[in-house]
Protein backbone atom coordinates (compact mmCIF):
# COMPACT_ATOMS: atom_id res chain seq x y z
CA UNK A 1 0.00 0.00 0.00
CA UNK A 2 1.24 3.38 -1.30
CA UNK A 3 2.30 5.90 1.90
CA UNK A 4 -0.17 8.22 2.57
CA UNK A 5 1.55 12.02 3.67
CA UNK A 6 1.18 15.08 4.88
CA UNK A 7 2.83 16.88 2.06
CA UNK A 8 -0.01 14.25 -0.09
CA UNK A 9 -2.76 15.40 2.03
CA UNK A 10 -1.85 19.26 2.17
CA UNK A 11 -1.73 18.97 -1.39
CA UNK A 12 -5.19 17.37 -1.78
CA UNK A 13 -6.66 20.00 0.72
CA UNK A 14 -5.60 22.69 -1.65
CA UNK A 15 -7.59 21.71 -4.11
CA UNK A 16 -11.08 22.70 -1.98
CA UNK A 17 -9.38 26.20 -1.27
CA UNK A 18 -11.88 29.17 -1.42
CA UNK A 19 -11.70 32.51 -1.19
CA UNK A 20 -15.13 32.99 1.02
CA UNK A 21 -13.59 30.53 3.56
CA UNK A 22 -10.79 32.72 4.16
CA UNK A 23 -12.63 34.10 7.26
CA UNK A 24 -12.43 30.58 9.27
CA UNK A 25 -10.29 31.62 11.60
CA UNK A 26 -12.07 34.76 13.13
CA UNK A 27 -15.03 33.08 13.20
CA UNK A 28 -14.15 29.85 14.87
CA UNK A 29 -11.04 29.70 15.99
CA UNK A 30 -10.35 31.02 19.85
CA UNK A 31 -7.23 29.77 20.77
CA UNK A 32 -5.32 33.41 20.40
CA UNK A 33 -1.86 31.85 19.65
CA UNK A 34 -0.96 34.91 16.85
CA UNK A 35 0.03 32.04 14.46
CA UNK A 36 -2.78 29.93 13.36
CA UNK A 37 -4.12 31.21 10.06
CA UNK A 38 -6.99 30.09 7.69
CA UNK A 39 -6.14 27.53 4.31
CA UNK A 40 -9.37 28.39 2.70
CA UNK A 41 -10.89 24.72 2.68
CA UNK A 42 -14.81 24.35 4.06
CA UNK A 43 -14.81 21.75 7.05
CA UNK A 44 -17.49 19.27 5.26
CA UNK A 45 -13.97 19.00 2.52
CA UNK A 46 -11.61 18.67 5.61
CA UNK A 47 -13.04 15.48 6.81
CA UNK A 48 -13.96 13.82 3.52
CA UNK A 49 -9.90 14.30 3.14
CA UNK A 50 -9.29 12.77 6.43
CA UNK A 51 -11.47 9.93 5.38
CA UNK A 52 -9.50 9.71 2.47
CA UNK A 53 -6.46 9.54 4.32
CA UNK A 54 -7.57 7.64 7.30
CA UNK A 55 -4.86 4.88 7.08
CA UNK A 56 -2.10 7.63 7.29
CA UNK A 57 0.74 6.75 9.69
CA UNK A 58 1.14 8.53 13.11
CA UNK A 59 4.69 9.95 11.90
CA UNK A 60 2.86 12.29 9.25
CA UNK A 61 0.03 12.59 10.87
CA UNK A 62 2.03 14.22 13.75
CA UNK A 63 3.59 16.54 10.84
CA UNK A 64 -0.35 17.61 10.25
CA UNK A 65 -0.26 18.97 13.61
CA UNK A 66 2.48 21.25 13.52
CA UNK A 67 0.82 23.44 10.80
CA UNK A 68 -0.16 26.60 11.46
CA UNK A 69 -3.00 25.93 8.80
CA UNK A 70 -6.36 25.46 10.78
CA UNK A 71 -8.07 23.21 8.44
CA UNK A 72 -5.01 21.44 8.40
CA UNK A 73 -5.07 20.78 12.27
CA UNK A 74 -8.11 19.77 11.82
CA UNK A 75 -7.44 17.64 8.91
CA UNK A 76 -4.91 15.76 11.60
CA UNK A 77 -7.69 15.45 14.39
CA UNK A 78 -9.86 13.89 12.42
CA UNK A 79 -7.94 11.39 10.76
CA UNK A 80 -6.71 10.55 14.49
CA UNK A 81 -10.36 9.97 15.11
CA UNK A 82 -11.15 7.97 12.27
CA UNK A 83 -8.58 5.58 13.00
CA UNK A 84 -9.31 5.48 16.91
CA UNK A 85 -12.96 4.94 15.79
CA UNK A 86 -12.25 1.92 13.57
CA UNK A 87 -12.89 -0.95 14.64
CA UNK A 88 -9.89 -2.88 13.24
CA UNK A 89 -7.68 -0.97 15.02
CA UNK A 90 -5.65 -2.85 17.72
CA UNK A 91 -5.15 -1.56 21.29
CA UNK A 92 -1.54 -0.53 20.74
CA UNK A 93 -2.22 1.71 17.39
CA UNK A 94 -5.12 3.23 20.12
CA UNK A 95 -3.05 4.20 23.19
CA UNK A 96 -0.41 5.95 20.60
CA UNK A 97 -3.39 7.90 19.26
CA UNK A 98 -4.07 8.42 22.66
CA UNK A 99 -0.92 9.57 24.06
CA UNK A 100 -0.47 11.42 20.68
CA UNK A 101 -3.98 13.89 21.44
CA UNK A 102 -2.51 14.43 25.18
CA UNK A 103 1.31 15.15 23.98
CA UNK A 104 0.49 17.48 21.53
CA UNK A 105 -2.57 18.99 22.97
CA UNK A 106 -0.86 22.47 22.47
CA UNK A 107 -1.85 21.99 18.61
CA UNK A 108 -5.49 21.14 19.66
CA UNK A 109 -6.40 24.81 20.83
CA UNK A 110 -9.59 25.16 19.90
CA UNK A 111 -12.89 23.74 21.19
CA UNK A 112 -13.62 21.91 17.77
CA UNK A 113 -10.46 20.24 17.81
CA UNK A 114 -11.33 18.92 20.99
CA UNK A 115 -15.03 17.90 20.47
CA UNK A 116 -13.97 16.19 16.97
CA UNK A 117 -11.18 13.83 18.67
CA UNK A 118 -12.23 13.90 22.21
CA UNK A 119 -14.64 11.21 22.72
CA UNK A 120 -13.03 8.25 20.58
CA UNK A 121 -9.41 9.06 21.23
CA UNK A 122 -9.41 9.61 24.74
CA UNK A 123 -12.69 8.79 25.95
CA UNK A 124 -13.37 5.46 24.13
CA UNK A 125 -10.03 4.50 25.65
CA UNK A 126 -10.43 5.08 29.23
CA UNK A 127 -13.68 3.34 28.86
CA UNK A 128 -12.58 0.27 30.93
CA UNK A 129 -9.54 2.07 32.18
CA UNK A 130 -8.35 4.39 35.26
CA UNK A 131 -10.18 7.68 34.08
CA UNK A 132 -7.02 10.13 36.73
CA UNK A 133 -5.90 11.53 33.45
CA UNK A 134 -9.38 13.31 33.10
CA UNK A 135 -8.96 14.65 36.98
CA UNK A 136 -5.37 16.23 36.24
CA UNK A 137 -6.56 17.47 32.69
CA UNK A 138 -9.57 19.34 34.43
CA UNK A 139 -7.01 21.02 36.42
CA UNK A 140 -4.59 22.15 33.91
CA UNK A 141 -4.33 26.01 33.35
CA UNK A 142 -4.95 25.19 29.57
CA UNK A 143 -8.65 25.52 28.57
CA UNK A 144 -8.38 22.99 26.30
CA UNK A 145 -7.25 20.30 28.38
CA UNK A 146 -9.87 21.05 30.91
CA UNK A 147 -12.69 21.26 27.87
CA UNK A 148 -11.15 17.51 26.64
CA UNK A 149 -11.44 16.54 30.57
CA UNK A 150 -15.63 16.79 30.35
CA UNK A 151 -16.11 16.39 26.31
CA UNK A 152 -13.98 12.65 26.89
CA UNK A 153 -16.97 11.59 29.14
CA UNK A 154 -19.25 11.44 26.46
CA UNK A 155 -17.86 8.03 25.71
CA UNK A 156 -18.96 7.12 29.38
CA UNK A 157 -22.49 8.35 28.77
CA UNK A 158 -23.06 6.39 25.80
CA UNK A 159 -22.50 3.74 28.12
CA UNK A 160 -24.94 4.73 30.62
CA UNK A 161 -22.07 5.77 32.68
CA UNK A 162 -22.46 9.28 33.91
CA UNK A 163 -20.65 9.83 37.72
CA UNK A 164 -17.34 10.93 35.75
CA UNK A 165 -19.11 13.78 33.89
CA UNK A 166 -20.73 14.61 37.03
CA UNK A 167 -17.34 14.94 39.26
CA UNK A 168 -15.68 16.57 36.78
CA UNK A 169 -18.54 18.99 36.15
CA UNK A 170 -17.94 19.94 39.56
CA UNK A 171 -13.94 20.71 39.49
CA UNK A 172 -15.18 22.63 36.16
CA UNK A 173 -18.37 24.85 37.22
CA UNK A 174 -16.70 27.89 38.29
CA UNK A 175 -14.52 27.95 35.18
CA UNK A 176 -13.36 31.26 33.98
CA UNK A 177 -13.46 30.43 30.93
CA UNK A 178 -16.87 30.55 28.73
CA UNK A 179 -15.83 27.40 26.17
CA UNK A 180 -15.34 25.38 29.19
CA UNK A 181 -18.59 26.47 30.30
CA UNK A 182 -20.57 25.51 27.47
CA UNK A 183 -18.91 22.43 27.30
CA UNK A 184 -19.97 21.59 31.14
CA UNK A 185 -23.22 22.49 30.73
CA UNK A 186 -23.74 20.61 27.73
CA UNK A 187 -22.20 17.29 28.88
CA UNK A 188 -24.38 17.68 32.18
CA UNK A 189 -27.72 18.03 29.68
CA UNK A 190 -26.22 14.95 28.26
CA UNK A 191 -25.46 13.06 31.57
CA UNK A 192 -29.40 14.50 32.64
CA UNK A 193 -31.20 12.68 30.42
CA UNK A 194 -29.49 9.45 31.29
CA UNK A 195 -29.59 10.22 35.11
CA UNK A 196 -31.87 12.96 35.88
CA UNK A 197 -32.07 12.70 39.17
CA UNK A 198 -28.46 13.50 39.67
CA UNK A 199 -28.83 16.75 36.81
CA UNK A 200 -31.11 17.74 39.66
CA UNK A 201 -29.08 17.28 42.45
CA UNK A 202 -26.09 19.21 40.17
CA UNK A 203 -28.31 22.01 39.49
CA UNK A 204 -29.81 22.19 43.04
CA UNK A 205 -26.41 22.56 44.01
CA UNK A 206 -25.08 24.94 41.79
CA UNK A 207 -27.80 26.89 40.15
CA UNK A 208 -27.15 29.93 41.90
CA UNK A 209 -23.21 30.28 41.40
CA UNK A 210 -22.91 28.57 37.87
CA UNK A 211 -22.06 30.78 34.85
CA UNK A 212 -24.90 32.19 32.81
CA UNK A 213 -23.62 29.95 29.65
CA UNK A 214 -23.25 26.98 31.68
CA UNK A 215 -26.88 27.09 33.17
CA UNK A 216 -28.61 27.80 29.79
CA UNK A 217 -26.88 24.46 28.36
CA UNK A 218 -27.60 22.26 31.16
CA UNK A 219 -31.27 23.00 31.28
CA UNK A 220 -31.76 23.36 28.05
CA UNK A 221 -33.46 20.12 27.46
CA UNK A 222 -35.76 19.99 30.68
CA UNK A 223 -39.35 20.13 30.62
CA UNK A 224 -40.80 23.41 31.06
CA UNK A 225 -42.02 22.98 34.49
CA UNK A 226 -38.71 21.82 35.65
CA UNK A 227 -36.61 24.22 33.50
CA UNK A 228 -39.31 27.37 34.63
CA UNK A 229 -38.28 25.94 38.72
CA UNK A 230 -34.33 26.34 38.31
CA UNK A 231 -34.54 29.58 36.33
CA UNK A 232 -36.59 30.95 39.32
CA UNK A 233 -34.03 29.70 41.53
CA UNK A 234 -31.39 31.09 39.79
CA UNK A 235 -33.07 34.40 40.33
CA UNK A 236 -33.65 34.15 43.76
CA UNK A 237 -30.02 34.75 44.07
CA UNK A 238 -30.08 38.50 43.64
CA UNK A 239 -32.86 38.72 46.15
Amino acid sequence: MKTMTAVQFIEKLSTFRNEKEMDKVEKFFKGNDGVTRPFGVKFGDVFTTAKEFSKMPLKEINTLLDSDFYEVRMGAVSIMDFQAGNKKSTEEKKKELFDMYLNRHDRLNNWDFVDRGARNIVGEYLADRPRDILYKLAESENPWERRTAVVSTYAFIRKNDTEDTFNIAEILVHDPNELVNKAVGSWIREAGKKNPKRLHHFLDQYVKTMPAATFSYAIEKLDPDTKKHYKELRKSKEI
